[in-house]
């Protein structure tokens, strides 16, 4: 999976936009801007719901929503960093509640199907078993009477 890159501005004290864009030379030193890069993941933004048809997570809470990234102001912006760093976070929490659910129910459907695909192969080997069984006491009687019926004469 590709990992997108977010960069993180922190601002200790005012800084102009060129700064926080990354251009230093606009800083002073009354302007201190802190840089991080932190590696995410994208998280799918479908529902489960809408994903999977009919089926949804019962203990799961509601999907979070994705943030407004404002970038108007240095402000805005950092308060938009921090929302969607609480969004990844719960986003990671969901999703992983909704995979466990998810893999659980699948395990509940596939060990039910296969109880009925054993009861159902069950019921069909026996059918086989009883008609095979037919099958050769039909052959002996037919492979003894024509025996028998070819010792007499006059009855071909």
């Amino acid at each position: 999976m590709t990992k997108a890159r977010i960069a993180l501005v922190v601002v200790i004290c005012g800084v102009g936009p060129a700064a926080a864009l990354g251009r230093p030379e606009a800083a002073t030193s009354q302007h201190v801007v802190r840089h991080a890069s932190k590696a995410v993941r994208p998280v799918a933004s479908t529902t489960a719901g809408a994903a999977a048809g009919a089926w949804s997570p019962g203990n799961c809470g509601r999907e979070p929503a994705a943030p407004a990234v404002d970038t108007s102001t240095i402000e805005r912006y950092n308060a938009s960093v921090d929302q969607v760093t609480a969004y990844e976070k719960a986003a990671r929490s969901y999703n992983a509640c909704v995979s466990k659910e998810a893999t659980a129910e699948q395990t509940s459907i596939s060990n039910n199907a296969r109880s009925r695909i054993d009861s159902i192969q069950s019921v069909s080997a026996g059918v086989q078993k009883r008609i095979a069984a037919n099958f050769t006491s039909l052959t002996g009687a037919l492979r003894d009477a024509g025996a028998k019926l070819q010792g007499k004469p006059g009855k071909k």
